[in-house]
Protein backbone atom coordinates (compact mmCIF):
# COMPACT_ATOMS: atom_id res chain seq x y z
CA UNK A 1 0.00 0.00 0.00
CA UNK A 2 2.69 2.32 0.69
CA UNK A 3 4.70 1.73 -2.80
CA UNK A 4 0.86 2.59 -4.48
CA UNK A 5 0.86 6.00 -2.21
CA UNK A 6 4.56 6.80 -3.73
CA UNK A 7 3.57 5.77 -7.19
CA UNK A 8 0.78 7.85 -6.59
CA UNK A 9 2.70 11.00 -5.67
CA UNK A 10 5.07 10.78 -8.16
CA UNK A 11 2.38 10.61 -10.68
CA UNK A 12 0.49 13.58 -9.44
CA UNK A 13 3.70 15.82 -9.60
CA UNK A 14 4.31 14.66 -12.79
CA UNK A 15 1.09 15.58 -13.75
CA UNK A 16 1.32 19.04 -12.02
CA UNK A 17 4.66 19.70 -13.67
CA UNK A 18 2.91 19.17 -17.50
CA UNK A 19 0.12 21.62 -16.54
CA UNK A 20 2.72 23.95 -15.06
CA UNK A 21 4.95 23.75 -18.44
CA UNK A 22 1.81 23.53 -20.87
CA UNK A 23 0.81 27.17 -18.79
CA UNK A 24 4.28 28.64 -19.45
CA UNK A 25 3.76 27.59 -23.26
CA UNK A 26 0.16 29.45 -23.68
CA UNK A 27 1.39 32.37 -22.19
CA UNK A 28 4.47 32.48 -24.30
CA UNK A 29 2.79 31.76 -27.65
CA UNK A 30 -0.98 31.67 -27.23
CA UNK A 31 -1.93 34.53 -24.91
CA UNK A 32 -1.76 38.15 -25.31
CA UNK A 33 -3.20 40.29 -22.20
CA UNK A 34 -5.00 43.42 -22.57
CA UNK A 35 -2.07 45.30 -21.10
CA UNK A 36 -0.53 44.07 -23.85
CA UNK A 37 -2.51 44.94 -26.50
CA UNK A 38 -3.12 48.54 -25.51
CA UNK A 39 1.01 48.96 -25.41
CA UNK A 40 1.04 47.11 -29.15
CA UNK A 41 -1.10 50.36 -30.54
CA UNK A 42 0.88 53.04 -29.36
CA UNK A 43 3.71 51.18 -31.49
CA UNK A 44 3.50 52.21 -34.64
CA UNK A 45 6.08 50.78 -36.27
CA UNK A 46 6.93 47.08 -35.57
CA UNK A 47 10.04 46.41 -33.68
CA UNK A 48 13.36 45.00 -35.21
CA UNK A 49 16.48 46.79 -36.24
CA UNK A 50 16.00 45.61 -39.84
CA UNK A 51 12.80 47.79 -40.01
CA UNK A 52 14.57 51.00 -39.07
CA UNK A 53 15.53 51.46 -42.29
CA UNK A 54 11.91 52.06 -43.10
CA UNK A 55 10.46 54.20 -40.30
CA UNK A 56 10.28 57.22 -42.64
CA UNK A 57 8.25 55.65 -44.86
CA UNK A 58 6.09 53.90 -42.66
CA UNK A 59 5.74 57.04 -40.38
CA UNK A 60 4.73 58.66 -43.84
CA UNK A 61 2.29 56.07 -44.38
CA UNK A 62 0.60 56.42 -40.94
CA UNK A 63 0.44 60.02 -41.16
CA UNK A 64 -1.08 59.79 -44.70
CA UNK A 65 -3.88 57.52 -43.34
CA UNK A 66 -5.09 59.77 -40.81
CA UNK A 67 -6.10 61.81 -43.63
CA UNK A 68 -8.17 59.67 -44.66
CA UNK A 69 -12.20 58.94 -43.96
CA UNK A 70 -13.25 55.26 -42.87
CA UNK A 71 -15.79 54.15 -41.93
CA UNK A 72 -15.94 51.44 -38.53
CA UNK A 73 -17.55 48.06 -38.32
CA UNK A 74 -18.29 45.59 -35.75
CA UNK A 75 -19.31 41.74 -36.72
CA UNK A 76 -19.25 38.79 -34.22
CA UNK A 77 -16.88 35.91 -34.67
CA UNK A 78 -18.21 32.21 -34.64
CA UNK A 79 -17.49 32.07 -30.95
CA UNK A 80 -18.87 34.83 -29.76
CA UNK A 81 -15.87 37.70 -30.12
CA UNK A 82 -16.70 41.19 -31.05
CA UNK A 83 -14.20 41.86 -33.83
CA UNK A 84 -13.15 45.70 -35.40
CA UNK A 85 -12.54 46.86 -38.63
CA UNK A 86 -12.12 49.74 -40.85
CA UNK A 87 -13.34 50.52 -44.13
CA UNK A 88 -11.97 52.61 -46.64
CA UNK A 89 -12.48 53.78 -50.16
CA UNK A 90 -11.37 55.41 -52.91
CA UNK A 91 -13.17 53.53 -56.30
CA UNK A 92 -17.35 53.02 -55.23
CA UNK A 93 -17.90 50.17 -56.81
CA UNK A 94 -14.29 48.81 -57.14
CA UNK A 95 -12.92 45.16 -55.67
CA UNK A 96 -12.37 45.52 -51.74
CA UNK A 97 -9.18 44.17 -50.30
CA UNK A 98 -9.92 42.26 -46.88
CA UNK A 99 -6.67 42.62 -45.48
CA UNK A 100 -5.07 40.77 -42.16
CA UNK A 101 -2.04 41.51 -40.07
CA UNK A 102 0.09 39.22 -38.29
CA UNK A 103 1.21 37.90 -35.01
CA UNK A 104 0.53 40.33 -32.00
CA UNK A 105 0.32 42.97 -34.52
CA UNK A 106 -2.61 45.37 -35.32
CA UNK A 107 -4.09 46.64 -38.39
CA UNK A 108 -3.05 49.63 -37.66
CA UNK A 109 0.90 49.17 -37.48
CA UNK A 110 1.23 46.22 -39.93
CA UNK A 111 -0.94 46.84 -42.31
CA UNK A 112 -0.29 51.00 -43.00
CA UNK A 113 0.92 51.05 -46.06
CA UNK A 114 -1.85 48.22 -47.00
CA UNK A 115 -4.48 50.96 -48.05
CA UNK A 116 -1.71 52.61 -50.29
CA UNK A 117 -0.97 49.87 -51.80
CA UNK A 118 -5.17 48.89 -52.58
CA UNK A 119 -5.12 52.12 -53.90
CA UNK A 120 -2.95 52.29 -56.48
CA UNK A 121 -4.05 49.26 -57.34
CA UNK A 122 -7.10 50.58 -58.38
CA UNK A 123 -9.23 48.83 -55.36
CA UNK A 124 -10.81 49.50 -51.98
CA UNK A 125 -9.41 48.19 -48.20
CA UNK A 126 -11.48 47.06 -44.96
CA UNK A 127 -8.41 46.26 -42.61
CA UNK A 128 -9.30 44.25 -39.58
CA UNK A 129 -8.51 43.54 -36.34
CA UNK A 130 -7.73 39.94 -35.64
CA UNK A 131 -8.75 38.20 -32.84
CA UNK A 132 -6.89 38.95 -29.61
CA UNK A 133 -5.36 42.19 -30.88
CA UNK A 134 -6.29 46.06 -31.89
CA UNK A 135 -9.75 46.52 -30.81
CA UNK A 136 -10.78 43.35 -31.19
CA UNK A 137 -11.96 41.09 -28.69
CA UNK A 138 -10.12 37.89 -27.04
CA UNK A 139 -6.93 36.77 -25.68
CA UNK A 140 -6.06 33.76 -27.48
CA UNK A 141 -4.01 34.02 -30.76
CA UNK A 142 -4.75 30.65 -32.85
CA UNK A 143 -1.93 31.09 -35.72
CA UNK A 144 -4.62 31.21 -38.16
CA UNK A 145 -6.82 28.26 -37.00
CA UNK A 146 -9.76 30.32 -35.49
CA UNK A 147 -8.61 33.26 -37.46
CA UNK A 148 -9.60 31.67 -41.09
CA UNK A 149 -12.97 31.65 -40.00
CA UNK A 150 -12.90 34.99 -39.02
CA UNK A 151 -12.35 35.38 -42.29
CA UNK A 152 -15.41 33.38 -43.56
CA UNK A 153 -17.66 35.71 -41.06
CA UNK A 154 -16.01 39.09 -42.63
CA UNK A 155 -17.01 37.84 -46.44
CA UNK A 156 -20.39 36.92 -45.00
CA UNK A 157 -20.57 40.15 -43.59
CA UNK A 158 -19.10 41.76 -46.69
CA UNK A 159 -21.80 40.24 -48.80
CA UNK A 160 -24.19 41.27 -46.80
CA UNK A 161 -23.16 45.24 -46.17
CA UNK A 162 -21.94 46.09 -49.78
CA UNK A 163 -24.56 43.57 -51.70
CA UNK A 164 -24.38 40.47 -53.32
CA UNK A 165 -22.05 41.93 -56.47
CA UNK A 166 -19.72 43.05 -54.14
CA UNK A 167 -16.12 41.97 -55.35
CA UNK A 168 -13.74 40.65 -52.77
CA UNK A 169 -9.83 39.58 -52.61
CA UNK A 170 -8.30 38.34 -49.22
CA UNK A 171 -5.01 39.01 -47.96
CA UNK A 172 -2.63 38.98 -45.68
CA UNK A 173 0.62 39.68 -44.14
CA UNK A 174 2.78 36.74 -42.04
CA UNK A 175 0.43 35.42 -39.83
CA UNK A 176 -2.48 37.30 -41.75
CA UNK A 177 -1.00 35.49 -44.97
CA UNK A 178 -1.30 32.11 -43.43
CA UNK A 179 -4.79 32.47 -42.41
CA UNK A 180 -6.05 33.72 -46.10
CA UNK A 181 -3.71 30.60 -47.40
CA UNK A 182 -5.98 28.37 -44.51
CA UNK A 183 -9.10 30.34 -45.52
CA UNK A 184 -8.62 29.78 -49.32
CA UNK A 185 -9.40 26.26 -48.89
CA UNK A 186 -12.99 26.51 -47.70
CA UNK A 187 -16.03 27.17 -49.75
CA UNK A 188 -15.52 30.13 -50.68
CA UNK A 189 -18.66 32.49 -52.96
CA UNK A 190 -17.97 33.59 -56.14
CA UNK A 191 -17.60 37.23 -55.20
CA UNK A 192 -13.96 36.15 -54.00
CA UNK A 193 -12.16 36.86 -56.74
CA UNK A 194 -8.46 36.42 -55.49
CA UNK A 195 -5.90 35.84 -52.72
CA UNK A 196 -2.13 37.24 -51.48
CA UNK A 197 -0.29 35.92 -49.01
CA UNK A 198 2.92 37.93 -47.93
CA UNK A 199 5.40 36.13 -46.32
CA UNK A 200 2.70 33.52 -44.70
CA UNK A 201 3.95 30.19 -43.50
CA UNK A 202 3.06 26.51 -44.60
CA UNK A 203 1.61 25.53 -40.64
CA UNK A 204 1.68 26.47 -37.47
CA UNK A 205 3.43 23.53 -36.38
CA UNK A 206 6.27 24.18 -38.67
CA UNK A 207 6.67 28.39 -37.76
CA UNK A 208 6.22 27.25 -33.68
CA UNK A 209 9.44 24.07 -34.28
CA UNK A 210 11.38 26.92 -35.54
CA UNK A 211 10.96 29.46 -33.24
CA UNK A 212 11.94 26.42 -30.66
CA UNK A 213 14.53 25.23 -32.50
CA UNK A 214 16.50 28.66 -33.69
CA UNK A 215 15.53 30.70 -31.12
CA UNK A 216 14.84 29.05 -27.85
CA UNK A 217 17.26 26.42 -28.65
CA UNK A 218 15.27 23.42 -27.94
CA UNK A 219 14.67 20.62 -29.65
CA UNK A 220 11.19 20.65 -31.05
CA UNK A 221 10.26 17.15 -30.72
CA UNK A 222 10.36 17.69 -27.12
CA UNK A 223 8.87 21.15 -26.64
CA UNK A 224 6.46 21.27 -29.14
CA UNK A 225 4.29 18.27 -27.95
CA UNK A 226 3.85 20.68 -24.91
CA UNK A 227 3.00 23.60 -26.95
CA UNK A 228 0.16 21.99 -28.89
CA UNK A 229 -1.09 20.41 -25.61
CA UNK A 230 -0.97 24.00 -24.13
CA UNK A 231 -3.28 25.02 -27.45
CA UNK A 232 -5.71 22.53 -26.36
CA UNK A 233 -5.93 22.93 -22.75
CA UNK A 234 -6.05 26.30 -22.21
CA UNK A 235 -6.94 28.26 -25.88
CA UNK A 236 -9.67 25.46 -26.44
CA UNK A 237 -8.28 24.64 -30.23
CA UNK A 238 -5.81 21.94 -31.94
CA UNK A 239 -3.19 23.64 -33.58
CA UNK A 240 -2.73 20.44 -36.40
CA UNK A 241 -6.73 21.20 -36.83
CA UNK A 242 -5.70 22.60 -40.64
CA UNK A 243 -2.72 24.17 -42.08
CA UNK A 244 -1.91 26.36 -45.33
CA UNK A 245 -0.23 23.21 -46.89
CA UNK A 246 -3.69 21.21 -46.73
CA UNK A 247 -6.08 23.93 -47.10
CA UNK A 248 -3.96 25.50 -50.41
CA UNK A 249 -5.32 21.77 -52.54
CA UNK A 250 -9.06 22.79 -52.50
CA UNK A 251 -8.00 26.70 -53.54
CA UNK A 252 -10.12 27.81 -56.40
CA UNK A 253 -9.48 31.29 -56.72
CA UNK A 254 -6.18 33.21 -58.33
CA UNK A 255 -3.42 33.37 -55.48
CA UNK A 256 -0.56 35.57 -55.55
CA UNK A 257 2.50 34.51 -53.17
CA UNK A 258 4.65 37.39 -52.11
CA UNK A 259 7.93 36.98 -49.83
CA UNK A 260 11.03 38.89 -48.78
CA UNK A 261 14.08 36.40 -49.96
CA UNK A 262 16.15 37.45 -46.92
CA UNK A 263 13.44 36.74 -44.29
CA UNK A 264 14.74 35.02 -41.39
CA UNK A 265 11.39 34.79 -39.51
CA UNK A 266 9.66 33.14 -41.87
CA UNK A 267 11.26 31.33 -44.63
CA UNK A 268 10.76 32.41 -48.59
CA UNK A 269 10.77 28.61 -48.98
CA UNK A 270 7.62 28.28 -46.71
CA UNK A 271 6.03 30.45 -50.01
CA UNK A 272 7.50 28.30 -52.77
CA UNK A 273 6.27 25.26 -51.34
CA UNK A 274 2.78 26.60 -51.01
CA UNK A 275 3.03 28.46 -54.84
CA UNK A 276 4.03 24.73 -55.48
CA UNK A 277 0.67 22.95 -54.35
CA UNK A 278 -1.58 25.81 -54.98
CA UNK A 279 -3.54 24.67 -58.41
CA UNK A 280 -5.26 27.32 -60.73
CA UNK A 281 -4.33 30.51 -61.62
CA UNK A 282 -1.04 31.61 -59.34
CA UNK A 283 1.71 33.52 -59.23
CA UNK A 284 5.15 33.80 -56.59
CA UNK A 285 6.52 36.93 -56.35
CA UNK A 286 9.71 36.99 -54.35
CA UNK A 287 11.79 40.42 -53.47
CA UNK A 288 15.70 40.05 -53.15
CA UNK A 289 16.89 41.60 -49.94
CA UNK A 290 13.42 42.03 -48.41
CA UNK A 291 13.08 41.07 -44.74
CA UNK A 292 10.17 39.48 -43.00
CA UNK A 293 7.11 42.05 -43.76
CA UNK A 294 8.98 44.43 -46.17
CA UNK A 295 8.49 42.86 -49.98
CA UNK A 296 6.89 46.01 -50.28
CA UNK A 297 8.75 48.93 -48.79
CA UNK A 298 11.30 47.24 -50.50
CA UNK A 299 9.92 46.47 -54.12
CA UNK A 300 7.56 49.39 -54.13
CA UNK A 301 6.63 49.96 -57.66
CA UNK A 302 7.37 46.81 -58.88
CA UNK A 303 5.04 44.94 -56.29
CA UNK A 304 2.59 46.67 -57.50
CA UNK A 305 2.90 46.16 -61.11
CA UNK A 306 3.35 42.68 -60.27
CA UNK A 307 -0.11 42.82 -58.68
CA UNK A 308 -1.38 45.12 -61.60
CA UNK A 309 0.03 42.16 -64.22
CA UNK A 310 -1.32 39.44 -62.45
CA UNK A 311 -4.89 40.36 -61.56
CA UNK A 312 -5.26 42.39 -64.68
Amino acid sequence: MEVFWWILGIAGLLILAVLGVTYVCFRMAFYISDKEKRENALRIVPPGKEYEPFHDMMYGWQNEVKTFSYESFTIKSFDGLTLKGKYYEKFPGAPIELMFHGYRGNAHRDLCGGIQRSFACGRNALLVDQRASGDSDGNVISFGINERKDCLSWITFMLAHFGQDVKIIITGISMGGATVAMASGEALPPNVIGALSDCGYTSPKEIICKVIKEDMKLPPKVAYPFVRLAARLYGGFDLEETDSLRALPNCRVPFVFVHGESDNFVPCDMSRKMYEICPGQKMLYTVPGAGHGLAYPVAGEKYIEALKHFFG
